[in-house]
């Protein structure tokens, strides 16, 4: 089986959090997930997100998905 890519799927959870005067622990008390998978979602780690868990998030940022992520392009 050959290797999986990286993918090029950016969070820019810092970004808002800062902008929000919002600590990640109580993002993760208000969207109700522990601060490791809020972390991991953070550090670009994450394979998959629940769209249950993106909602909360935008909700709690009052933001959208397309705030809190983008799409690297290909190297050429």
């Amino acid at each position: 089986m050959p290797p999986e890519e990286p993918h090029r799927v950016r969070c820019h959870l810092d970004r808002l959090l800062d902008e929000r005067g919002m600590t990640l622990t109580v993002l993760a008390e208000t969207v109700g997930i522990t601060p490791v998978n809020l972390s991991i979602l953070k550090n670009d780690r994450a394979k998959a997100i629940r769209f249950s868990t993106l909602s909360a998030i935008c909700e709690a940022l009052n933001c959208q998905p397309g705030d809190l992520f983008s799409v690297e392009r290909p190297p050429n």
